[in-house]
């Protein structure tokens, strides 16, 4: 059973700057809407060099706007190195306006960044609030540490912004896993319009299979976009080095962001390991966490969510600079039993890491823990938006359609 919509429309802004998140979760998001509203159609505004790469439903598409890079120390640059950041920026801003001017959608969901990339989505806001569009930010579970979020958000003025502009703020993660703005003095108004939604169900898309999945069993090691996951790769390919019982199949995903260099060098060490087997980049993640007997990842959110939704087994050794965010959420989820935890400096001893690795394909799986790992989100996401569409004066009631 579909409802079906009349000429719908949602807005969603990913700024992606360093990996693939960003895009990966309005991606879920939209897929799940299309799939329970017939009439109803979903437009992405996305910075990711590759946002092209992925598979879309119908109904769901995007808008590149011109690639920015997060460097490493936190600075930015342009994508095309012969233009200035300054000139980059005020393309997207002007794109991603004309976007919602032509687009006029109901409802513009934001993801993380409240004003978007350097305030560039601030202008836009003012346009679609001024038009009755109703206004959404999305939030990661953990956003980072308390101290480093604040200095950012102080300096932007982001709660004044938020409780200024948007409607609701959605925290895509349960209530009792972790709040984002512990620790932070949040403003009455913003604190009324949070909502925390829980995790982000994942699935295996219907469409065309990976063919990257070995045929027998494996791990999994994935570093998400991979532009700071050489560090992990390359403790992986040192434990297989140094502990020739390691024998387990093993399946290494670089991640498309990964600098050239470090890239090319994993690729010939893990080439004389025959148990190793490493691509650089599958649309279908899912698909290979779910095929996966145990996984060994950094523990982004997207991660995280396809390792709660197809029960595996894991190791995560979080990022721990600049961001604290992967080392919250792997210590919170280690504590309630979830996954297994390395911190980097334990990950790069190659004996404690093939022990863990050795443990991996037995660990018991996330539900084995009797925590309650709330992959609500999408359901309820979907019930909300179903919800403020019906008390839209302009629509016709809601009307169900048999599939």
């Amino acid at each position: 059973m579909k409802r079906r919509l009349e000429d719908a429309r949602i807005l969603m802004y990913s700024h992606d700057t360093f990996g693939l998140g960003h895009l990966r979760r309005c991606r879920t998001i939209a897929h799940a809407l299309v799939e329970d509203y017939r009439g109803l159609n979903v437009l992405i505004i996305s910075g990711a060099t590759i946002a092209g790469a992925f598979d879309y439903r119908a109904r769901v598409d995007f808008v590149k706007v011109p690639s920015v890079i997060k460097l490493r120390d936190g600075e930015y640059t342009s994508m095309a190195s012969h233009v200035d950041l300054h000139e980059t920026l005020k393309m997207r801003q002007s794109i991603i306006r004309h976007t919602a001017e032509t687009f006029q959608p109901d409802i513009f969901i934001v993801d993380k960044e409240p004003m978007g990339l350097k305030g560039e989505v601030e202008e836009t806001l003012q346009y679609l609030k001024a038009r009755g569009t109703t206004l959404v930010l999305g939030m990661r579970d953990v956003m980072d540490a308390p101290y480093l979020l604040e200095a950012e958000w102080k300096k932007n003025n982001a709660f004044q912004k938020i409780d200024q502009f948007y409607d609701r703020v959605w925290v895509y993660g349960p209530p009792d896993f972790y709040d984002p703005l512990i620790g932070l003095d949040v403003p009455p108004g913003v604190r009324r319009k949070m909502e925390f939604v829980g995790f982000l169900q994942r699935s295996v898309s219907h469409g065309a299979k990976s063919e990257h999945v070995p045929d027998e069993d494996y791990l999994l090691v994935t570093t998400g976009g991979g532009g700071d996951g050489a560090d992990l790769v390359n403790d992986v390919v040192s434990a297989y080095e140094q502990d020739n019982t390691l024998q387990h199949k093993t399946l290494i995903v670089l991640g498309p962001y990964m600098p050239a260099k470090e890239r090319n060098q994993l690729l010939e060490r893990a080439s004389k390991i025959a148990c190793l087997q490493v691509i650089e980049f599958d649309n279908k993640m899912e698909e290979l966490i779910a095929g996966a007997r145990g996984v060994v990842a950094m523990g982004g959110y997207n991660t995280y969510c396809e390792i709660l939704s197809f029960d595996k087994p894991a190791l995560i050794i979080p990022r721990t600079r600049p961001r604290e965010e992967q080392l919250i959420r792997a210590q919170r989820a280690s504590e309630l039993g979830l996954v297994d935890m390395l911190l980097p400096e334990e990950s790069a001893d190659p004996k404690q890491l093939a022990a863990a690795l050795k443990r991996l394909p037995t660990r018991a799986p996330p539900s084995a823990s009797g925590e309650n790992m709330r992959l609500e989100g999408l359901v309820h996401i979907s019930r909300i938006v179903g919800e403020w569409f019906d008390d839209r004066d302009h629509y016709p009631p809601l009307s169900i359609v048999a599939e």
